[in-house]
């Protein structure tokens, strides 16, 4: 379940994680790195955003979607 974005738990963040999915196809790991940080710099505007608990704070996870891709103005192979 998708969360909203969340001010005070972004000031606890302490890992990233990206989820791909089928998306991740036609680009290579240095594009998929260049794309997921984009996502994570601008998380307030990712489609599917998650914050999931852990000792030290939150894992902020987002799940890459085709309107991300748009958003972020990739082209697809």
């Amino acid at each position: 379940m998708a969360n909203a974005f969340d001010p005070y738990r972004e000031a606890l963040v302490m890992e990233k994680v990206t989820i791909w999915g089928s998306l991740s196809d036609p680009f290579d790991m240095k594009e998929q790195e260049e794309i997921a940080a984009k996502l994570h710099t601008a998380a307030k505007d990712a489609c599917e955003l998650e914050y999931q608990r852990t000792h030290t704070g939150f894992c902020r996870v987002i799940t890459v979607t085709e309107d991300d891709l748009q958003r972020l103005e990739v082209s697809r192979s």
